[in-house]
């Protein structure tokens, strides 16, 4: 086999050995990079949770719950004789419900019960003013993987995955105690709902553009435009007043809400409502049920076999006990030494990132003061919260109970929190991110950065790799995140993360000209399993650009910095194996870009790539200078 040269793609050459090693394991869509260490992750903390289940020994109530939840998720003996009947009762509600009347009076106790409403209505931050919250409102999800899908030119795709869908959803309702008429006209009702919907909510991309959805208007111009609910009641009904302003985040799906739910359609409503609300049950009912449940999404992402019931237990009860779990592996797995090193390098950075606010050519004065300020006010979250949310107190539940009694009893309070914070002020402290999460964050409406425990471990960082290598690594990862501030929705957010227009006209064209050369670098790029859609991850390069624009220069002013390591270590962060079919969703989902580019792409805007590795026009690797990108 051919060499690959490190000019023609670095991704390869510096990941290809472990490429070659690396097994997707039969239950996940991919491996490496970021899933490597989530597995690695998940690992260690079962192990934490089956010893303390073993011991009945417990370090803070938090934890016996979270323990006592993952034992009875893996009790399939009580599961199978609890089957199905509890999904069935909670679906009995829908019976109630046989006028536009019935679903305004019942909204509440609707979502209480886990059952799929076409409105979904949540205090969230007022984006305009983020210390306080406002209700927003927004339309259902779709049974394709996105909005995208039902588009004309996807006919043929579409079609291949709601025949998939469909058999799923026939081998889950066969196990109801409806006649097999009666399943049938549930599953074609369903399609045809569906059908309904996927003209009018937005797609992953239109999503991508979040200052987009704020969009608020008087409650009384709502309450017109979804005339078909008494929507005011409903409002009353979840806050115990009506407030005057609501957020209406899919206009062009509000707008149309007459012909999703009226009184002709209200029965393929209520089968929608069922069959779409017991598949989404089936994860909390039998083992085989949640076998079966699983088979549209395993089909969809590639994996060939359903998570054991130890990893799934595992799963569902961190996600549950998220702050609790995450503060656990960080106070026993992640060092106070560590956490002082990695603070320092933020801050450098940060200190970095201002010195080219400085200069950058984008920028005139005015604009300039403004950025540097907001870069003064980031705040910064690194490995774990010091103090778990009131919320996790709440928690609590019969360990006698079914599981999707259990369940559905933690959702409601965590529902039921969420709505009663509409009128109390947003909270700056609390974490995006749990401890125990491989991922980071840049928040945008309280404007820091969140980087959790897990992900601060190599390759991404560690106290044993070199200053190059966490550079990097870490480094252009806290740089990215960073640069979210400034990418193409961040730039409209100010210091204190309200919706601000805080650029003069001039700069901000040349900001929107370099974001339309961000665009242009990537779309339309052909990969092996399909074509990239440049505007869709637009924001995240950006990020990858400035990220690695700053951790350059602080290469430049760091003592026997060695930038064939930074290049390295930045192209090893990257590495990942995925599942074909997994591939072809990230690119209608994902507003990341596929990692091969992220790792193979960025590095060619800059002259340090071009001068480390002595990459010439005739190298793969090579973008013309006058194509090169800079924007931070």
């Amino acid at each position: 086999m051919e060499k690959i040269r490190i000019q023609d793609d670095l991704y390869t050459y510096v990941n290809q050995e472990t490429l070659d090693s690396l097994v997707i394991p039969d239950d996940k869509p991919s491996t490496g990079g970021f899933s490597k260490l989530a597995d690695d992750v998940e690992k260690i903390m079962m192990d934490e949770f089956d010893v303390m289940s073993k011991n009945k020994s417990y370090p803070n109530d938090y934890l016996k719950r979270a323990v006592q939840l993952y034992d009875i998720i893996k009790d399939a003996d009580k599961k199978a004789k609890d089957g199905i009947a509890p999904a069935l009762k909670s679906l009995e509600i829908l019976k109630e419900v046989n006028s536009l009347q019935d679903f305004t009076r019942l909204y509440k106790t609707l979502e209480l019960q886990g059952i799929s409403t076409p409105i979904n209505i949540a205090p969230e931050v007022d984006m305009k003013n983020t210390k306080q919250r406002l209700v927003y409102i927004q339309g259902p999800g779709v049974i394709l993987p996105d909005a995208s899908y039902y588009k004309p030119e996807m006919a043929q795709q579409k079609a291949q995955i709601l025949a998939l869908w469909t058999n799923v959803a026939k081998m889950v309702m066969a196990k109801t105690d409806l006649s097999q008429e009666e399943q049938e006209q549930y599953v074609a009702d369903t399609l045809a709902f569906d059908e309904i919907l996927g003209g009018l909510v937005k797609t992953s991309e239109e999503w991508s553009k979040y200052v987009e959805i704020y969009n608020p208007m008087e409650t009384d111009k709502v309450s017109e435009m979804l005339s078909s609910v008494d929507f005011c009641a409903i409002l009353n009904d979840l806050f115990q007043h009506v407030p005057q302003t609501v957020v209406v985040t899919e206009p062009r799906y509000f707008g149309e809400f007459a012909k999703v739910l009226n009184e002709e359609n209200l029965s393929l409503y209520k089968h929608w409502a069922y069959v779409k609300s017991l598949l989404g049950s089936c994860n909390y009912l039998s083992e085989e049920l949640r076998e079966v449940g699983g088979m549209y999404m395993r089909a969809l992402t590639g994996v060939a076999k359903m998570q054991s019931i130890e990893k799934f237990a595992y799963n569902v009860a961190s996600q549950v006990y998220s702050d609790p779990v995450g503060m656990y592996y960080g106070e026993k797995y992640f060092g106070a030494e560590a956490k002082k090193d990695i603070t320092e390098i933020v801050h450098q950075i940060i200190d970095c990132y201002k010195e080219r606010i400085k200069t950058n050519e984008i920028l005139g004065e005015e604009t300039r003061e403004k950025a540097i300020l907001k870069l003064s006010k980031i705040g910064v979250k690194m490995g774990y919260p010091d103090k778990a949310r009131d919320l996790f107190d709440k928690l609590v539940f019969n360990t006698e109970d079914s599981l999707f009694d259990v369940m559905l009893g933690l959702k409601q309070i965590q529902q039921l929190d969420v709505w009663s914070k509409l009128q109390e002020p947003t909270n700056p402290e609390n974490w995006a991110m749990p401890g125990h999460m491989v991922n980071a964050c840049y928040d945008p409406f309280v404007n820091d950065i969140t980087f959790p425990a897990a992900i601060l471990q190599a390759p991404f960082y560690s106290l044993k790799q070199t200053r190059s290598q966490n550079l990097g690594g870490i480094g252009a990862v806290i740089g990215h995140e960073i640069s979210h501030a400034f990418d193409s929705n961040g730039a409209k957010c100010d210091e204190n993360g309200n919706i601000n227009d805080w650029w003069t006209e001039d700069d901000f064209a040349r900001f929107n000209n370099k974001v339309q050369q961000m665009i242009q670098q990537f779309d339309g790029i052909e990969l092996p399993w399909g074509k990239v859609n440049g505007a869709f991850i637009v924001s995240e390069n950006m990020a990858d650009n400035g990220g690695m624009a700053v951790t350059l220069d602080i290469m430049s002013k760091t003592e026997g910095a060695s930038y064939e390591e930074y290049f390295n270590n930045w192209a090893r962060v990257w590495c990942s194996k995925a599942r074909q079919e997994y591939l072809q969703l990230l690119l209608s989902v994902d507003v990341h870009g596929p990692a091969i580019l992220r790792a193979n792409i960025t590095p060619r805007n800059f002259k340090e790539w071009y001068s480390t590795f002595d990459v010439k026009e005739t190298d793969k690797m090579y973008i013309a200078p006058e194509k090169r990108i800079v924007i931070w």
